[in-house]
């Protein structure tokens, strides 16, 4: 199975690490991982902003970068979601590019979603043991529907300690251009999304976006909070490799 990784610009940017245990969790599953290099941003910031023909230029570059994959797998439901619900939406009056998005959203997939959905895998054989909380990504639970997966991979690692987060359906205030536009709300919804982590008492906080992780980790650094925070695929590439 050939399989394209579509690392998104803060992955690629801050955290190339989460591509690599991206990469090889995949490759231990037989896959093919390529990195295609003319891969550049989903155009969501620019999208939120209101700029929908300069996000609509920047998607024609990703589907150009992608055009030839036979799936497209990313570390990140946001990303992926704007790929996948906005994506139709750019080009609607424009049939030949409307296919083609159609055709790229068929083929992407959020890292979770592919290993549970398309590989059928939610047992990778991983020993982690420390105490855990989850926070789910608004876009990856209510653009991509992907809420039991991760839930599913976690559970099946060896001697973890799960502990729900509580109101773990509330945002962590990030949204990208939400965090710079509305920085007040942005601080006390991220306040809060720290408060409900320490109440856990959970030694790790997983995701599977690492905006929301940089923004909640941020903020528990700056409380002092000694909570380390890590990606789904962090997680299972270093459990399996424990």
């Amino acid at each position: 199975m050939k399989v394209s990784l579509f690392i998104t610009c803060l992955a690629d940017t801050l955290y190339p690490e989460v591509g690599e245990s991206v990469v090889r969790v995949l490759s231990d599953y037989g896959c093919e991982v390529d990195f295609p290099e003319a891969q550049l941003c989903c155009g969501q910031p620019a999208f939120n902003s209101g700029y929908q023909d300069e996000a609509r230029e920047v998607a024609r570059g990703l589907i150009r970068a992608f055009e030839h994959s036979d799936y497209v797998v990313s570390p990140s439901g946001s990303c992926t979601g704007m790929v996948h619900h906005y994506y139709p939406y750019l080009f609607e009056n424009e049939p030949e590019w409307k296919a083609k998005a159609a055709a790229l959203v068929e083929k992407t997939y959020e890292f979770s979603q592919f290993l549970v959905s398309v590989l059928g895998v939610t047992d990778v054989g991983a020993s982690f043991p420390h105490t855990v909380t989850y926070h789910p990504s608004c876009h990856a639970m209510r653009l991509l529907g992907v809420s039991e997966e991760p839930l599913q991979l976690i559970g099946a690692v060896k001697d973890i300690a799960f502990t729900e987060l509580p109101r773990k359906q509330d945002c962590c205030g990030f949204g990208g251009t939400f965090a710079v536009k509305m920085a007040d709300m942005s601080e006390a919804m991220v306040c809060d999304k720290a408060a409900c982590v320490s109440q856990t008492g959970a030694e790790v906080l997983v995701g599977t976006d690492m905006g929301c992780l940089m923004n909640i980790g941020g903020r528990l650094n700056k409380e002092g909070k000694p909570v380390r925070v890590m990606h789904l695929a962090q997680l299972l590439d270093e459990g399996r490799r424990a």
